[in-house]
């Protein structure tokens, strides 16, 4: 049995990438977030706990031990070197983490068609090389702006314009319709792919 194809999803903040992996789970691929990977390490890793304490202190937790995902973001996206240090604590892990799944999923007797990984700073941290094929999800600043929590000019600095990522991926949407044009998109990817 040949290996799942491994797609990345990437694009800007409040582009739709979490709805983009979510269209690919609809219609059968096996899917995992780069951003709930980090959600689970900073709960239950404690080398990256015990990391985080000693950096950040213990005003980044919570009283029941959780931490704090909005007061750790404050810090870092004020010190471009606490995000240096927090992205090099976080992404070595992640990568392992992702890779690790598709390896299991490889090894199932009845391995699913394609794997799909919503990966925010793929360009930027030159990931796109472990995917077989890279879909970019964008969307007009004002759509973007109004689903996204945190204001685009204290993130954007530092990735890549959609323009860049566009030109080096293999299949680009413009997410501002409904959810059933984001499943046909999808549809129409996955059957490019698995023909």
């Amino acid at each position: 049995m040949a290996r799942p194809i491994a797609v990345a999803i990437t694009g800007g903040i409040g582009a739709g990438k979490s709805e983009a992996l979510a269209a690919f789970a609809r219609h059968g691929a096996a899917v995992i977030s780069s951003d709930d990977i980090v959600h689970r390490l900073l709960e239950e890793d404690e080398p990256v706990r015990g990391a985080v304490r000693e950096r950040f202190g213990e005003a980044v937790f919570t009283e029941n031990g959780g931490v704090d995902r909005a007061a750790i973001a404050e810090i870092v996206f004020a010190d471009r070197e606490a995000l240096d240090w927090l992205e090099g604590l976080l992404h070595p892990r992640v990568v392992d983490e992702y890779l690790s799944w598709r390896e299991r999923l490889e090894e199932l007797d009845d391995p699913p068609r394609v794997t799909a990984t919503e990966v925010p700073l793929l360009y930027e941290v030159g990931g796109q090389d472990r995917f077989d094929a890279v879909v970019v999800v964008t969307a007009p600043a004002d759509v973007r702006g109004a689903r996204s929590e945190v204001a685009a000019e204290e993130r954007e600095p530092r990735l890549l314009p959609d323009s860049a990522k566009i030109a080096q991926a293999d299949f680009a949407y413009v997410n501002d319709g409904s959810r059933e044009k984001l499943d046909d998109f999808v549809q129409a990817v996955l059957r490019e792919l698995t023909r």
